[in-house]
């Protein structure tokens, strides 16, 4: 199925987001088992993998096509491929950081973002203090660059970890530059425009839910 087909029903919202949120599990998976030398998987052995029932790996993979054989499962090689694909996997993403803090400066320290396609290409921060140090491998630039550097170095991810009062200012600077896809560190709830699609990363709301069951 073309990237395109897919992209609009996801879009349409035909694909549950949930299964979006477990592609990359089966993705992450079938790396380890390639660098193990498998060749071939069944739905019951990548189900006892993931612990989800087998009806669940096959329904989820159903809403983009058919993958795998009667009798002799998937091929783990061509499953890798095919979800990376759809997921947008197989190109580099340049990715741009608002706020160069303590969170920040772990981020861009952070070595697991280029090996999966994700290339921090620039840093910003409304500090004067900030702007001009390099941290990293890259040299902080005033959050007014915004507008001139989205474009120039066709950044299509921001990532926000600023404190919260600041986070849904930063968040319309980004939409405005046109960047669609955002991560936010911020601890706070954020509204985007229609397109733009938010994921919000707090560690305090998820220690909030799992106290639940302690």
């Amino acid at each position: 199925m073309a990237a395109r087909q897919i992209a609009n029903q996801v879009g349409a919202g035909v694909v549950p987001e949930v299964v979006i949120m477990r592609l990359p599990e089966y993705i992450r998976l079938l790396d380890s088992l390639l660098k193990e030398g498998t060749e071939m998987i069944s739905s019951q052995q990548l189900g006892g993998m993931l612990r989800v029932t087998p009806a669940q790996i096959r329904k989820d993979l159903s809403y983009f096509g058919r993958f795998g054989k009667q009798g002799r499962g998937y091929s783990v090689q061509n499953l890798q491929i095919e979800l990376k694909e759809i997921l947008g996997l197989n190109k580099r993403w340049n990715v741009a950081l608002v706020g160069v803090g303590r969170l920040g400066t772990a981020i861009l320290g952070y070595p697991g973002f280029a090996p999966e396609g994700f290339q921090m290409v620039a840093a910003f921060d409304a500090n004067r203090e900030m702007i001009g140090r390099t941290v990293g491998d890259l040299k902080v630039r005033s959050i007014n660059d915004l507008d001139a550097a989205v474009p120039d170095l066709n950044i299509k991810i921001g990532i926000v970890a600023v404190p919260g009062q600041h986070a849904q200012g930063v968040v319309d600077r980004l939409t405005q530059c046109g960047v669609k896809g955002i991560i936010n560190y911020a601890p706070t709830s954020l509204q985007a425009q229609e397109g733009v699609m938010i994921r919000n990363i707090d560690p305090v709301l998820s220690l909030q839910t799992l106290t639940y069951y302690l």
